[in-house]
């Protein structure tokens, strides 16, 4: 899978730009608060259907306009490939899947598939559980569409049992036998959600340790544990997952009406990264701390391309800047058979590495793009 060309209309500091990449190696530098990360939070919202910066796509629209823009044409399996994301005054995003209109957001996921790494993401560490689960549920939805829609469902039914629960807790003479209803379906949906968490996170668990052992010349082991708000003996059996979770929601209710909210369930679960048994959160040094996070994006590329069938793009927001020698040089060895879009103010580092097959470099001044005829002859890859 590799980009051909992009497409900004009012697009964040972009009027109306369309760029061409390299099918392997495209490095975009120049000073900061120039436009370089723009252009990487397009590719990704067509990958994600949202910006890894922003929950308000109105922080995306050019200042003084009230639209945007995004055209993202790719190749996929031979296939050539679009994506058109509209947004106009605080609707909803307008979608179209290779020129047909999209019914739902959820039509575009697994569509075209990215891996986003920027200084950033050491807040899934950090931060708090949100931006862990944030981290979770944008990957498995490129790996599994029907996750997203499991997630929207989940919730408009926790949205619904919250003013329920406000309800009854303004008004004790209701009955709380209502409650029931959205109890089945918050336990049958959220049941979904918690399961396929849990075989992700096994799943990264495993390659991401064996790349961080190959970081760490071994001396590292690095573990992903899930944290799940609803406990089960079994996490991988949805039945016996939704049968707890059902329990959980009657035998709190009392609790949870008296704080108006839904207490328990998969919107308050969480997951901790463990360096040689020690919660890395806790215990690691900002170094190590980023080194785990580079373990989990590279494993996560393996993951998505043993599952698709297809490489997705790799999009690396200025992380140079922030890897010492050793782990710049492992990562840029990483990079084959990918198409990468680099980020950077000095290109020095990959100058002195010499050229390599499809290499373009890109200077962005003030939203213009200046595009350097270094290309490679390549052969074609997808």
């Amino acid at each position: 899978m590799y980009i051909e060309k992009l497409r900004l209309s009012n697009f964040r500091n972009y009027r109306d730009i369309e760029l061409g990449f390299s099918r392997n190696f495209n490095i975009l530098y120049g000073d900061n608060a120039q436009g370089k990360t723009n252009i990487l939070e397009a590719v990704f919202l067509c990958a994600a259907g949202r910006s890894h910066r922003t929950a308000k796509d109105s922080e995306m629209v050019l200042e003084g306009e009230e639209s945007f823009y995004v055209k993202l044409d790719f190749v996929k399996d031979g296939r050539e490939c679009s994506t058109e994301i509209g947004f106009m005054d605080n609707r909803r995003k307008r979608i179209k899947i290779d020129g047909i209109k999209a019914g739902k957001m959820g039509d575009m996921i697994g569509h075209f598939n990215a891996v986003m790494f920027s200084p950033e993401d050491i807040s899934v560490i950090k931060e708090g559980p949100s931006e862990r689960r944030r981290f979770l549920d944008i990957t498995i939805s490129q790996l599994k569409p029907s996750y997203f829609y499991d997630l929207q469902q989940y919730a408009k039914i926790i949205d619904q049992r919250n003013s329920l629960l406000k309800e009854l807790n303004e008004n004790r003479s209701m009955s709380a036998n209502s409650l029931e209803v959205w109890n089945e379906s918050a336990a049958k949906t959220g049941a979904r959600i918690i399961c396929a968490r849990n075989s992700f996170i096994g799943r990264i668990s495993c390659a991401s340790c064996e790349k961080h052992r190959a970081l760490t010349n071994g001396s590292e082991d690095l573990e992903l544990r899930y944290v799940p708000s609803v406990k089960a003996e079994d996490l991988d059996d949805r039945v016996l997952v939704e049968e707890e979770f059902l329990k959980l929601l009657q035998k709190y209710s009392p609790r949870e009406i008296e704080a108006g909210m839904t207490l328990h369930g998969p919107h308050r679960d969480d997951y901790e990264i463990y360096l040689n048994e020690q919660n890395i959160r806790v215990f690691g040094s900002q170094g190590q701390q980023r080194t785990a996070v580079l373990s989990v994006k590279l494993a996560e590329i393996g993951i998505i391309r043993e599952t698709t069938g297809e490489t997705p793009v790799l999009l690396l927001d200025d992380v140079m800047s922030e890897l010492d020698t050793k782990r710049q040089d492992f990562l840029y060895r990483s990079l084959e058979d990918i198409q990468t879009f680099i980020t950077c103010t000095d290109p020095s580092f990959f100058r002195q590495r010499g050229a390599r097959e499809g290499e373009k470099y890109m200077k962005v001044v003030a939203a213009q793009v200046a595009q350097e005829a270094t290309e490679l002859a390549t052969e074609d890859k997808t």
